[in-house]
């Protein structure tokens, strides 16, 4: 007898089975409080090619650097008209857009400050659990001070950092495996 792997040990892809509802690419309405920004980029695996059934999951603070959970205890304002989270499916060739709000800096670890970002989680076919990651503002002054980017090594930071192209549209790019250009994934 031998025993094969089915696609229930992996994370996907299973998003138009009942979770499709979720999606939202543009994360805010009229009336939420913030700067705008579009984020675009493409999910690709060690070998560069396309990953067409990746989802990503992005989760942030608002416009004030207030998350809308229970557990933010900051004496800062909640803004009615934003929840700081959406669900992005990339397309046939990999691709994601969203819209959001470039989220205010929020308290981290011994009395720190983390530099305004997105917490990014990455689901695909394959992957056995959900990853990690994270997406920065070039040109952020509290980058150099981020505890968490201090963490990762220089030479791999930019995997991190979105930057704007000549239309305004922050790029960034998800890379899975393999390659210098590897995504920085986070333990959690």
């Amino acid at each position: 007898m031998t025993l094969n792997a089915t696609t229930s040990h992996t994370v996907g892809p299973y998003y138009h089975i009942g979770l499709t509802w979720l999606n939202r690419e543009d994360l805010t309405v009229a009336a939420t409080l913030g700067e705008r920004v579009a984020i675009s980029g493409q999910v690709v695996d060690g070998n560069g090619d396309v990953v067409n059934d990746a989802m990503l999951e992005v989760w942030q603070a608002n416009a004030a650097g207030k998350y809308d959970h229970p557990e933010d205890q900051q004496d800062k304002a909640l803004d009615p008209n934003f929840e700081g989270f959406g669900r992005v499916p990339v397309d046939a060739q990999g691709r994601f857009r969203f819209t959001t709000i470039k989220p205010g800096a929020v308290p981290g670890l011994k009395g720190t400050t983390q530099a305004p970002h997105l917490v990014v989680l990455v689901f695909a076919r394959g992957l056995v659990k959900h990853l990690l990651t994270r997406i920065y503002f070039d040109g952020e002054a509290l980058n150099g001070d981020d505890p968490l980017l201090a963490c990762v090594p220089g030479e791999r930071r930019g995997t991190l950092i979105a930057k704007q192209d000549a239309q305004g549209v922050y790029q960034w790019d998800v890379v899975l495996q393999g390659t210098d250009r590897e995504t920085v994934f986070f333990d959690y």
